[in-house]
This record gives C-alpha cells, sequence and structure tokens, in this order.
C-alpha cells in the first residue's frame, strides 16, 4: 500500500491536470486559427465556413475532456473544500508567465462548476475577478512574432513601405498587381493625414496576424501621426484569376466597428497573447467592450466572463428595475430589460399559440444554428446563461407577474444562499444587445409624416429619409441573410432592430431554416370561382412550403413602405429570386457579404468583379 497523498499534493497535482487541460484546449484553437490561412489560399471556402463552426465546440469539448479526467483519476467530486482553496493558489502559481491567463481563469472556473455545487461558486473556489493582470503580456520567445509590426514611411517612400507591409504576412498566393492596390490605399487612406504635416512619430502600426473571415482576410492596423491615430483594416481576396488583390480601405473607428460588429461571425486569427491583441484593438475602438473583442476572435467564453463581469459592476452601480421590454410582445420569447443596460433578456416561454408548432428543444436548435452559422452582419449574435441569480427588487412586480405566467418553469424565487437577500433564479436565458425595434422606428416615421404632425419642413424630409434608407437595408438584409443560406420565416418588421450604425439586424430566431431546406412555390391558379372567393387557404401547403408572393399584405400595408419597397426589392415577392439562390447554394457556391459599402471597392470602380 502507498500512503495517502497529502493534500496540497492532491491539490497541486488537480491544478495541474486542469492547465494542462487548457493548454491543450488553446493549442487545439490556436491551430485551427492558423490553419485559416491555408484555406484561405488554397480557397477552401466550405472548408473554412465548417471549421469556424466546429471551432466553436471546442471549448466545451475540452471541459468535458478535463472534467472527466479529474473525477477518474482524483475523484474531484469527493474532493474536501480546503482542498478546492489549495487547488486555486497552486492554479494562480501556474499562471505566473503564462500567455493566457484571462483565458486559464476562465477555464478553471468553467470546470470548477461543473464539479462543484453551485453554494460554492464563490471568491475561495472561483475567479470572479482575475487574480494575474494581462498588462504587457508579450510573447518573449526567441524568433517569436511580436503582437504588431512598426513601418516608417516617408513622403517618398510611402507606396513601397505598405507593400512591405502586405507582403510581411507571407501569403503563398500572388497578388495581381500589389503596387496597383497600395497606390490605391494611400488614395483613400491620405485624406486623413494629407492634410497636416507628417510628424517626427509618423508610421504604420499593424497587427503581425492576419484576420480570416469567410472569404476573405484583413489586414489590421493604425496610422499614426503626432497626436492623431486612425484606426484601418485592409480586406484581402481573391480575383476571378485565383490572384489576390486588396479590395478597399476602411478608416475610422466607425468602419472598423462595423467590421467586428457583434452580427458577424467570429475570426480566425493565430494568436500567441490573445490579450495583447485585444488591448491594440481597443485603442483601435475604444467604444466597444473587452467583452466584445474576445467574442470576434472566437473566444466566446472568454467574452461571456468579461460581459457577467460588466453587468454584475452595472448592477452595483444603477437601481433602475427590469421591466417588460417595450414593443410588440413575442409569442414564443418572453423579453425583458433593465433601461440603463444596453441588452435584452429572453426566456423562451413554456406554451406557445397553436399556429407556432415548436418546442423549447427545436428553439433553442435554432440559436445554436445562429451562433455557429455565418451571421453576415444581420443576426444578433447571443449569450446563454443558466441558473442566473438577481436580486428580487430589482424587477417589477409586472415582469415576475408575467414570468410567471409564460415561463414557470424557468423561475425560482428563494433565499438560495440562506442570507435573508430573496433571489431571483432564471433556469435558462439568452441576452442579446438591444436595437430600436425597426416597427417602432417606422411607426415614428409615419407619425412626423402625417399632415398634422406639426413638423416643419426638415423634420419631414429627416423623417422620409429615414424611411426610406430603412426599408433599402431591410430589404438588403433579408438579401443578405439569403446570401447566407437563412430563410428567416417570420419577415415582420418587428423582428427585425436597428444598430446605432444604422444596420437592420434580425433578431427573431424561432422560425428560421436554411434556404436549401424550403420549397418556394407559386400561389396556384383558383380552380372555380369558389377557391377565387374564398378568404382561406384552398391549396395543400407543406411543412416547408414558402410562397413570395404572399409576403406583400403582411409587409407592405403603408403605401409609403410599399412604394419604397418595390422600387429596390420587388424580387423578394417573386419565387424566381429565391429559387435561383437556393439552386446556386445547393450547387456549391458560397456568396460574398461585404462588412462595406460596394461603392468603397477598389476594382468594382474600375469595372472589375472580384467573386472567384
Amino acid at each position: 500500500m502507498f500512503p495517502q497523498r497529502l493534500d496540497s499534493t492532491v491539490a497541486y497535482d488537480i491544478a495541474k491536470a486542469m492547465m494542462d487541460g487548457f493548454n491543450r484546449h488553446y493549442r487545439l484553437f490556436r491551430t485551427e486559427s492558423a490553419r485559416a490561412q491555408h484555406r484561405f489560399e488554397t480557397r477552401d471556402w466550405s472548408g473554412q465556413q465548417r471549421a469556424q463552426r466546429e471551432r466553436i465546440e471546442f471549448y466545451d469539448l475540452r471541459v468535458n475532456e478535463c472534467v472527466m479526467r479529474l473525477m477518474k483519476e482524483f475523484k474531484a467530486e469527493q474532493q474536501a473544500m480546503d482542498v478546492w482553496e489549495q487547488v486555486k493558489l497552486h492554479y494562480i502559481g501556474l499562471l505566473v508567465n503564462h500567455h493566457q491567463p484571462e483565458l486559464a481563469e476562465t477555464f478553471f472556473n468553467s470546470v470548477t462548476t461543473k464539479i462543484l455545487k453551485r453554494a460554492y461558486f464563490q471568491n475561495d473556489f472561483i475567479f470572479v475577478r482575475p487574480a494575474v493582470s494581462t498588462e504587457y503580456i508579450e510573447n518573449d520567445e526567441r524568433g517569436a512574432r511580436p503582437t504588431y509590426r512598426c513601418y516608417y514611411p516617408t513622403v517618398d517612400n510611402m507606396a513601397t513601405e505598405l507593400r512591405h507591409m502586405v507582403e510581411d504576412f507571407g501569403l503563398h498566393v500572388p497578388f495581381d498587381n500589389l503596387a496597383r492596390d497600395c497606390e490605391l490605399v494611400l488614395d483613400a487612406l491620405k485624406p486623413q493625414f494629407d492634410h497636416v504635416k507628417l510628424r517626427a512619430n509618423f508610421q504604420f502600426q499593424v497587427l503581425s496576424s492576419l484576420f480570416f473571415r469567410n472569404k476573405g482576410a484583413y489586414v489590421v492596423g493604425k496610422i499614426i501621426n503626432g497626436f492623431q491615430e486612425v484606426p484601418f483594416a485592409l480586406p484581402v481576396l481573391h480575383n476571378h484569376q485565383g490572384r489576390l488583390v486588396i479590395d478597399a480601405a476602411l478608416s475610422g473607428e466607425d468602419d472598423l466597428l462595423i467590421l467586428f460588429s457583434f452580427a458577424r461571425a467570429y475570426f480566425m486569427v493565430d494568436m500567441e497573447v490573445p490579450s495583447a491583441y485585444v488591448q491594440f484593438l481597443r485603442s483601435l475602438m475604444p467604444r466597444k467592450p473587452r467583452a466584445e473583442f474576445y467574442n470576434a476572435l472566437g473566444l466566446a467564453k472568454q467574452g461571456k466572463t468579461l460581459f457577467y463581469r460588466d453587468f454584475l459592476a452595472h448592477m452595483r452601480h444603477s437601481t433602475d428595475k427590469f421591466r417588460i421590454a417595450p414593443g410588440i410582445k413575442g409569442m414564443v420569447m418572453l423579453v425583458f430589460d433593465l433601461p440603463s443596460f444596453p441588452f435584452v433578456f429572453k426566456l423562451i416561454k413554456d406554451f406557445y399559440p397553436p399556429q407556432k408548432d415548436t418546442s423549447r428543444e427545436q428553439i433553442r436548435g435554432k440559436y445554436l444554428l445562429v451562433k455557429q452559422h455565418d451571421r453576415v452582419g444581420r443576426m444578433a449574435d447571443t449569450l446563454e446563461f443558466s441558473e442566473v441569480g438577481f436580486p428580487r427588487e430589482r424587477f417589477t412586480d409586472e415582469l415576475i407577474a408575467e414570468i410567471e405566467k409564460f415561463a414557470p418553469s424557468q423561475l425560482e424565487i428563494s433565499d438560495r444562499n440562506g442570507d435573508g437577500d430573496i433571489e431571483v433564479v432564471l433556469k435558462h436565458c439568452y441576452i442579446e444587445r438591444r436595437m430600436i425595434p425597426l416597427n417602432i422606428f417606422l411607426q415614428e416615421s409615419f407619425d412626423t409624416l402625417q399632415p398634422r404632425s406639426g413638423a416643419d419642413e426638415p423634420a419631414l424630409e429627416r423623417a422620409r429619409t429615414q424611411l426610406q434608407r430603412v426599408v433599402l437595408e431591410y430589404g438588403n438584409a433579408i438579401k443578405d441573410l439569403v446570401a447566407a443560406n437563412i430563410f428567416p420565416g417570420d419577415m415582420l418588421w418587428k423582428n427585425f432592430g436597428i444598430t446605432r450604425h444604422g444596420k437592420v439586424v434580425f433578431y427573431d430566431y424561432d422560425e428560421i431554416e436554411y434556404l436549401t431546406d424550403c420549397n418556394f412555390r407559386r400561389v396556384p391558379v383558383p380552380r372555380n370561382e369558389e377557391e377565387e372567393m374564398s378568404g382561406e387557404v384552398w391549396y395543400s401547403v407543406g411543412k416547408h412550403d414558402v410562397f413570395p408572393e404572399t409576403f406583400g399584405p403582411f409587409l407592405l400595408g403603408n403605401p409609403l413602405v410599399r412604394a419604397e419597397f418595390m422600387r429596390h426589392h420587388a424580387d423578394l415577392l417573386d419565387v424566381a429570386f429565391w429559387q435561383a439562390h437556393k439552386d446556386r447554394i445547393a450547387a456549391g457556391h458560397v456568396y460574398d457579404v461585404f462588412p462595406y459599402e460596394r461603392d468603397r471597392r477598389f476594382h468594382i470602380r474600375a469595372g472589375q468583379e472580384l467573386l472567384d
């Protein structure tokens, strides 16, 4: 018989096993991200999409592997609590000089909370706050790439230095004409700094890894000139001949916020020190929360951790109450918000009206589909939480009554921690960034345009322009979803929202389907007068049948909306539009959906279409 090991030895071994589990996870995550360059170079677009979907599952797989190891080798669930306190202390020691300490802390929390009972989810056993700073971490291994590279062009050699900057990424596919593209980039960027003298510190700083998403690779950096800093991003694409081109020059914070939008798929980026990338990106977009940068880089669990910390801080420094969200109530989801917090919370209801033939499991499957799919800037990303506790006094009585009526299985109200503080616990909820519902936005425009609204001519002109732009954007949003093989199902205005950049985004997922699973049909010609005069649907309708010509009566009741919609998007009422896209996607075509406007593209203006 071997003597029983000391508790401290067991604690260290558990901590080491957890660190091994995290290191394996990040090694696999980084390897898959690095392979994005080869897929880009070989134009393996379906492989790129598949890898983006599969990488999302990596984290949970590695957490479960680690839990199983700890249960098998250490009977982790039977260890005393003082052992778990030591585990955390040993783990902190292992974080010294680690290049991803914040991610490793989150991994520790994920594993620990799967093993311990919820009563022990407190500071002594998990990382409620970070224990190790991520400031100034750099990859100091010999020969390692720095987080970003610097270039110091002069007036005379600016195009040459820009070319060197692009060539240093080492892409194995030749450019069509890199010198030409660099001149186009400079022509687009020069207005940002050409009106002032080039200062002594004039430089380009560019992150050392490319950002891959869908069919593009993005160079991300900034121009520094004196006290001025201008963010920029250069999308690199393939042309028809299989050669590379720089497609546009995006510049300024707003351009990059759209590129890194919460409504887009995650990037694939090879990063040794992710916190350094986040710090650099925050210098480009200071208004964007750190949580959303981690999400955009594919590190969604870390984004979720930071979001929750930000939420707890907001709760400590606010006093308003959760309420039923303004707008038309949904038939499937119960939506509420905290007015001072820019997100909405969604609960799946326990029962639905007869026309909604669905289930809780099916709805969760739809949200998972959106999480794993290319959101093309038109579907909001969601955070998913289970067993979330809130102080009861922060809920209005009306909201509690609403939840008790429509989602009682998701609600628990109790003094769960035994400290006298009544807590509202939600068993499962989704959290999304708040937007202005499109139907409310349109109604405000309609109200202004009423003959006796009292608005002056400038206000009327603004309302007309807003209405025209939003109807155009709405149709564009549907067409972008179609290009991504998504049929939104319920296309009513209330299921779309407006972001602060004026983009229309879809956020009601319980009826979405893959476009290729839909059967697009024309309404049959009535066979007799009785059928023609019938107020009911007299023809057979299959589960996946869609009749585009019937969209009009539901969407285009307002004459102003109808005129604008028909001017730009009449094809959405034609079955031929939908069937043509379905056929192309089924044949393996991957559409381009760009995070910038068509008129920003260099070679489109020159009459050269780049779609490969």
